[in-house]
Formats: C-alpha cells, structure tokens, sequence
C-alpha cells in the first residue's frame, strides 16, 4: 500500500469518504459499496487493499448520525433485530474475510459485480405493495424471525469479508424483500448494524496478510463519512419510498458497472 499521498490523493480520499458516506445515510447501506469501487480507482491500491481500507474505515461509528436521523424521523430498529441479525454478521464475516485471502484480485472484482447484480434483481423483483404499512406492525419480530434474522446477518458479514463493503447492501436488500421490511425502517436497521465494530474479525484477518494500512488515507475516509453519512440521512428522511428504492437501484447498478469496468482492465 502506498506510504505518502499527495494533494491529488488526499483530497480524493476525503471526497470518496464524503460520497461513500452520503450514499450510505440516503440508501441505508454501508458505505462500503461505494468506497470499495471508488478505492480501488487510486493508483498503488489493489483489490485487497481497497477492501481492507474499506472495512477498517467501518469499524468507526460513521453511521450513527445517520441511524439517529432515522429514528428521530420515527424509522427506528428493534434492540432484537439488531443482536440477530449482529450474532450472525460476526460468523459470516470472519468466514469471508478468510476466504478473501485466498482469492485473486482479479476474482474478487468480478465476484463484487456478480453479487451487486443479484442485489439489483431482488431490488427489481420486490414488490412495493407488501411493504404498505409494516413499520408499526413490525416494532418487536415475531420468534419465527430470528433464524432469518440471524441468516441475513450471515449473508451480510459473509459479504462484507468476501468483498469489503460493510454488508449494508445485503441487509437492506434481503429485509424488505425476504422480511418485508419497509425501505426507511431496513435502512434504518443496516445503520444500526452499520454503527457496530461487526467487521472487526474481518479486518483483523485482512491485517494479518497485509503489510499495512495507509493510515493518512484512512483517517480522511472516515472523515468524510462522518459528513457525508449524516447528510444523506437528513435528505433521505424527506424522501418518498419509492423514490428511496430507485435510488437504492440506480446506486447498485452504477458500483456493479464501475468495477465492471475496473475488472476489465479498462482502469
């Protein structure tokens, strides 16, 4: 990883942490879905480099201006949901990460495209209509949740290891199409989860292969999510559903090609 940054990368890294942060708060997803594209872009940062850099930057509590937002805007996430859905990130992150080590670069930027597409697709499939209504419904899970709490979990640490993007994606995505969870309250619980050093075993486990962390770089990505996050929240909570799933699609669609590109060698 690259020791010494310039004005270039300096202010690079403080707007990639600034929009990464806004998507987040808007979208309720972690910043990582962003963050993981745009790192890998800079010259000197590999796949596994941007990925590190990315999860690392998330065990700060960024996302928390944000979830705070929401909740004030009466989007909130049960204390039940969150230690499910918490149990099940650490086992699926770990388990991520370890196999991240032993997959190519090349491998994982295809992988991030493949798994953003399948996201678009349960985005697409969704119907808008199940989701009428739910939020007070839903204030406590019924018992019968936990088990596909605790498995939502495991898919999002699973990829937040694998692939270095904090698991928010998967989270949102995965609560209002398998949970029928309306957009503002699964958005408002990824960044509950969000707020957690859940992705710690995963940077631990990236830290012990690597040589180390730009510690520069890292401490202006984590300054623009502070920014960018609770910025993005405050316009989110203004926003109707549906204009807050297209949003969530677009985003998707935009990273998926981005690393598409960047996977073809055209970066």
């Amino acid at each position: 990883m690259p020791e010494s940054f310039g004005l270039v990368q300096v202010l690079g890294g403080l707007a990639i942490g600034v929009f990464s942060g806004a998507m987040a708060g808007l979208l309720g997803v972690s910043p990582g879905g962003a963050l993981v594209p745009a790192l890998a872009l800079m010259p000197g940062l590999g796949q596994h480099d941007a990925q590190a850099i990315s999860l690392a930057a998330q065990l700060v509590p960024t996302s928390l201006a944000g979830f705070l937002r929401y909740r004030v805007s009466g989007h909130g996430a049960s204390w039940r949901t969150v230690v499910w859905i918490s149990l099940g990130f650490l086992a699926g992150a770990y388990a991520g990460a370890r196999g991240a080590s032993h997959v190519a670069d090349a491998a994982l930027r295809w992988m991030f495209v493949g798994y953003l597409l399948v996201l678009a697709t349960l985005v697409v499939l969704k119907s808008p209509a199940k989701t009428a209504g739910v939020d007070a419904a839903q204030a406590d899970e019924p018992r019968g949740a936990v088990v596909a709490l605790v498995v939502v979990g495991m898919v999002a640490g699973a990829s937040s290891g694998l692939l270095g993007i904090g698991g928010g994606l998967a989270i949102t995505a995965l609560l209002t199409v398998a949970l029928h969870y309306s957009q503002h309250r699964a958005q408002a619980v990824s960044l509950a989860i969000n707020a957690l050093p859940l992705a710690l075993p995963a940077v631990l486990v990236y830290a012990s292969v690597a040589s180390g962390l730009p510690w520069v770089l890292l401490g202006l990505v984590v300054l623009g999510l502070w920014i960018g996050t609770a910025a993005g929240a405050r316009l989110a909570t203004r926003l109707e559903e549906q204009a807050l799933r297209k949003y969530f699609f677009v985003l998707v669609i935009c990273m998926a090609l981005l690393m598409a590109w960047r996977a073809s060698g055209a970066g």
